[in-house]
């Protein structure tokens, strides 16, 4: 999982596959934070993203860098703790312009049943799950 969050770090933008209805949906995010083991994005409860990942929490992301990708496949599952938020922000601390771990917005989610397949034109893939 460690490898996991750092080449979406290293890869600084990765995007984010939810699912409104029978419509994809993609859209680019940047964090990537490990907290108490799990692996968490963050998003703001207005968006739309929010509302489509409490329909289906199935969601995938895929990033690329330096020629490899990666696709994680798995549920977003919501932590309301403040704990959790706040962890996240102090790791993004240019996101304190816009979030707060109190303001109820702020929403972190971490994966549960991920499988993360690192990719690329010059070796076999490597899967991971978490």
């Amino acid at each position: 999982m460690e490898r996991v969050c750092q080449f979406l770090k290293d890869a600084g933008v990765y995007y984010l596959a939810t699912v409104e209805g029978d419509q994809p949906r993609v859209r680019p995010f940047g964090t990537a934070h490990i907290f108490e083991g799990r692996l968490y994005i963050q998003t703001g409860k207005v968006k739309p993203c929010s509302r489509q990942l409490l329909a289906n929490p199935k969601a995938e992301i895929c990033a690329f860098h330096q020629g490899t990708w990666v696709r994680i496949a798995g549920e977003l599952v919501e932590d309301d703790r403040v704990e959790a938020k706040k962890s996240m922000l102090d790791a993004y601390p240019n996101l304190r312009g816009m979030y707060d771990e109190n303001d109820g917005n702020t929403q972190v989610l971490y994966f549960r049943s991920a499988t993360a397949t690192f990719s690329s034109f010059s070796s076999a893939p490597e899967t991971v799950t978490f």
